[in-house]
């Protein structure tokens, strides 16, 4: 459906403008003519926890973290906040902005201004600006044959809050869940200091498949898919055997699930939970040259542990599927 409602029967082209909508990409990135380019981008969304401070550092970080998925550095942002105002108080959009200055202060940038407005239900994210060398921007689509692929958040927090919707997720699995949303992707700003970064994304509504897909192209690649190298949050996975998901879980399965085969052994229901489930504020996707591996490997066991060190895929010639799933490496 957003493909549909995307589509330009008459696209204009603008020589500056080096990444559109064109590819599905995270940001939009226009050159400046000095070697360096200028990303934009917005994100915003209706809450996905109870917690007014939470939900604002939530959905900062989710908007932020497009920026790093180019391998930019964040300038500032701005504030995009609608809520109603015959329902909840200012007090509650204090805090949400609360929330949004404390994330922004972590990733060093300002909450430099916004927009409010009256509206039915609230909703709450970020437009923000920032600064690439043009030499070290990152694109979803630009991996090549045998890259190695890596994912440095686990699945499973659409599952979380999902839960915590329905009121069946507990303290200790809600601050997980939280934990997770707010760490903010300032990998993404480190990988120009390393060789063989080859291709860059995050996982957010699309879920770990349809990112996948957005990398493929499918008409150049495939991706084999290693699912015991797959991170996913324990917490997780109880609230799946019992059937909590989130409904945009089954309509991304039936957008892009035909484009998936299971090799050997592989869970599929198990599959069907997690590689579709939409991620809020989830960790980005990298993939890596052969050549680099190692050295990669080592960098990201140092930054955020050895569980993420490992690769997940590897990405191979054009199959008749996208995503093949096999149990190992």
């Amino acid at each position: 459906m957003l493909q549909e409602i995307l589509q330009n029967n008459s696209p204009v082209t603008f020589p500056n403008l080096l990444v559109g909508n064109e590819s599905a990409d995270d940001a939009a990135v226009y050159d400046l003519g000095n070697g360096t380019s200028l990303i934009s981008t917005t994100d915003f969304f209706t809450p996905v926890v109870n917690d007014a401070f939470d939900f604002g550092r939530i959905a900062s970080a989710n908007a932020i973290s497009d920026v790093y998925a180019m391998g930019g550095k964040p300038l500032m942002a701005l504030a995009i906040l609608g809520f109603p105002t015959e329902k909840i108080s200012s007090e509650t959009a204090q805090q949400i902005l609360a929330g949004a200055r404390a994330i922004c202060a972590e990733a060093n940038i300002p909450v430099a201004g916004g927009h409010s407005i009256d509206i039915a239900e609230p909703i709450f994210g970020l437009a923000v600006s920032g600064m690439v060398e043009n030499k070290n921007l990152l694109r979803n689509n630009t991996a090549q044959v045998g890259d190695w692929l890596y994912l440095t958040k686990p699945l499973g927090l659409g599952i979380l809050t999902s839960a915590e919707k329905k009121g069946l997720l507990n303290e200790d699995d809600y601050k997980t869940a939280v934990y997770w949303m707010t760490q903010l992707n300032k990998l993404g700003e480190e990988l120009h200091n390393l060789a063989g970064i080859t291709a860059l994304t995050d996982v957010t509504g699309f879920g770990l498949a349809g990112h996948l897909v957005e990398m493929c192209d499918k008409k150049r690649l495939s991706v084999e898919l290693y699912w015991n190298n797959i991170p996913i949050l324990n917490e997780s996975k109880s609230l799946a055997a019992k059937g909590v998901r989130p409904d945009a879980t089954s309509r991304n399965w039936s957008s892009f699930g035909e484009q998936i085969q299971f090799l050997e052994n592989v869970p599929v229901m198990d599959a069907f939970n997690f590689l579709p489930d939409p991620q809020t504020s989830g960790g980005l996707l990298i993939t890596v040259n052969d050549e680099a591996k190692n050295e990669f490997e080592i960098f990201l066991k140092n930054k955020i542990g050895e569980t993420f060190a490992k690769p997940i895929g590897r990405m191979i010639p054009a199959q008749e599927k996208t995503i093949l799933v096999k149990v190992d490496l």
